[in-house]
């Protein structure tokens, strides 16, 4: 926490960056995207409080992790604008370098690398097949050579706990009893930043850097503007469950389609 000298101050907690390089991004890593800012293709705002925020560029991150059997360095680790997990850059034997996702407890001037017959060590990717019981995995594969789709937030990882019929079952951060196909490829270990959601950013300033626009509460609007909008003082919705500026049902309202392709592959929910 910081030391209170200033209001803004009073609740700042931010995380400490120990041991990491605080190095210029890898320029041929790296690219302009484009800022949509809540706009779609004729500049109407399709996405709500969305907007400005600090100049920042997009780093290239290797998901698929298909350079095999190649020794590759961990090299720096840096901070990525677009995640809230740390990124490793990583040096390769034969002179490449990219950018991976920075798992718990790696440090740099490590080693890792992928492949069908490597060690199960935290860094290292392999088939989901070839990864015991219980190991904790993360970046993780839906579809074989896609690359990794899922559990890639900081902080996060799965537990293999069961392999059958070419078919491994995973227990998802969410909870989620899932299984997914013996080739697909996971990283080893928990995604670093473990305290990011100890953060506390302390003023709506920093909000701001971060292309979040401020929001206004519906119930505090006119009725032309929200469903919950109007009224006398302070007064209830007047509804029996909260809607979206459109009338839609909100605040806990499923979306997920009933039918859609991957229910099958659901096996549980833990609470």
């Amino acid at each position: 926490m910081y030391k209170i000298s200033t209001s803004n101050n009073q609740n700042k907690i931010i995380h400490r960056l120990k041991n990491i390089k605080q190095n210029k991004p890898e320029k041929k890593l790296t690219y302009n995207k484009h800022r949509a800012q809540g706009r779609n293709n004729r500049g109407v705002i399709t996405s709500r409080h969305r907007g400005n925020g600090h100049k920042k560029k997009y780093r290239i991150i290797d998901f698929k992790r298909d350079k095999r059997d190649i020794l590759g360095k961990v090299i720096d680790i840096q901070y990525d604008p677009y995640r809230n997990a740390k990124i490793a850059l990583i040096n390769y034997k034969d002179g490449k370098k990219t950018y991976i996702l920075h798992p718990k407890s790696l440090q740099i001037n490590n080693f890792i690398i992928s492949g069908n017959n490597i060690p199960i060590e935290i860094g290292n990717a392999l088939p989901l097949k070839k990864i015991p019981l219980g190991t904790a995995v993360h970046n993780i594969e839906i579809t074989p050579n896609k690359g990794g789709q899922i559990v890639r937030a900081a902080g996060t990882y799965a537990k293999v706990i069961a392999k059958k019929n070419n078919m491994i079952t995973l227990k998802l951060p969410s909870n989620e009893i899932r299984q997914i196909q013996e080739k697909c490829y996971a990283t080893i270990g928990q995604v670093g930043n473990i305290n990011y959601n100890n953060i506390k950013k302390g003023k709506a300033g920093k909000n701001r850097w971060l292309s979040k626009r401020p929001q206004v509460r519906g119930i505090a609007m006119n009725p032309i503007d929200h469903p919950h909008g109007g009224g006398e003082g302070r007064s209830p919705i007047g509804k029996l469950k909260p809607v979206t500026p459109w009338g839609k049902p909100t605040l806990g309202y499923k979306t997920r389609k009933k039918k859609k392709y991957s229910n099958n592959y659901i096996l549980d929910y833990q609470k």
